[in-house]
């Protein structure tokens, strides 16, 4: 082999290793799309702050007791691990990647520790690295549909509207110059209720960015599950109904005022208000087995798998839970609470004030 067949030879290799470098570059650096029914969240769980979040075998949440820094963790609360240290909210999670909210509203009063918060609209792996900023703003709510984030946007200067991204961070654009709630996406449609000229309940196509009334109602934060939604009455006194959507049969659940309420598996969980005797309580989707969970004012009703967690009106902490499908027994999240004093003594006896 001559000196110039050699160099060619060389020169070939070196070629080939180098573009095999930037495919392998190329193809590290795509987000993998997701399914176009990809949810990632449950509508109740974001209708009341999106703080907790399980897919695929973990629970995702914003530990109160560290300033709402992401956590993760098994549905049993085992294996607490901190992921980062931004307040977030509004948690989705599907495929590799975690889609999260970071407010800019102080501190998290109440919490252990300190944090900074940035507001805007963030996505990281499972671990809560490679943290890549979509959208910087203030959000109100935001559901993972398919492969892009729908979420009501707030400007002060220009007021709310709809907009989304693409997860891969391209595609930014506004939807909708109104406020829409993305939270409850089902089968390529976000349900909605109303907020201008109608409560009517609204679908929008997420295909085509076009919505249509499914059903001339008034209503408030419909939940739709297995052929119903469940809303709340507006009318009458915000009383929880649900709607068929088959046939279109209304039934009355309670006839108590309520301020929120979360939809999970074959249970509900309500928030009754009521001057005398308010009461955050639970019932089968049906109404039947209406029980008490525990007495007081309530709210940021959060369901996993295995528990329901909420804490007291206007205070953060403490977290309480009790069994998502089991007898009520409500107790204070602890193992939260533990966590939060352990990752917050390691970063005192490193001498690092600063956030992950």
């Amino acid at each position: 082999m001559t000196s110039r067949q050699k160099n060619i030879l060389i020169l070939s290799i070196a070629g080939v290793i180098l573009m095999a470098i930037f495919v392998i570059v190329l193809l590290g650096g795509r987000i993998p799309m997701n399914d176009d029914y990809a949810v990632g969240n449950t509508p109740g769980n974001l209708n009341n702050g999106g703080y907790f979040c399980e897919a695929d075998g973990k629970v995702y949440f914003a530990n109160a007791y560290d300033n709402f820094s992401l956590y993760s963790m098994n549905p049993d609360e085992t294996e607490l691990t901190k992921l980062n240290g931004g307040a977030v909210s509004s948690i989705n999670a599907a495929g590799k990647y975690l889609y999260y909210a970071q407010t800019s509203s102080g501190s998290g009063e109440g919490g252990i520790g300190s944090a900074v918060r940035i507001s805007g609209i963030y996505r990281s792996n499972l671990k809560g690295g490679s943290v890549v900023g979509l959208d910087r703003c203030d959000i109100v709510s935001m559901q993972l549909c398919g492969n892009y984030l729908y979420y009501e946007k707030y400007d002060k200067q220009i007021g709310t509207s709809l907009d989304k991204v693409r997860i891969d961070k391209k595609d930014r654009q506004t939807v909708a110059e109104a406020i829409i709630n993305p939270n409850c996406y089902v089968n390529g449609k976000i349900y909605f209720n109303g907020t201008g000229e109608d409560h009517y309940l609204h679908a929008l196509d997420v295909s085509t960015d076009m919505e249509s009334v499914v059903w001339q109602g008034n209503i408030w934060n419909p939940i739709v599950q297995d052929g119903y939604v469940y809303y709340m009455d507006v009318p009458e006194n915000y009383r929880l109904c649900r709607y068929n959507l088959a046939d279109g049969a209304v039934e009355v659940l309670t006839n108590e005022r309520i301020d929120m309420f979360n939809v999970y598996g074959n249970y509900i969980y309500y928030q009754v208000s009521s001057p005398d005797s308010p009461a955050l309580r639970r019932m089968l989707i049906d109404g039947s087995s209406q029980e008490l969970v525990r007495e007081g004012v309530y709210q940021n009703i959060n369901i996993t798998s295995q528990y329901v967690y909420f804490n007291a009106f206007n205070e953060s902490i403490p977290i309480y839970k009790t069994s998502t499908f089991g007898p009520v027994n409500v107790t204070a999240f602890d193992a939260a609470r533990e966590a939060a004093l352990a990752n917050n003594n390691l970063k005192s006896q490193s001498g690092d004030s600063g956030e992950e």
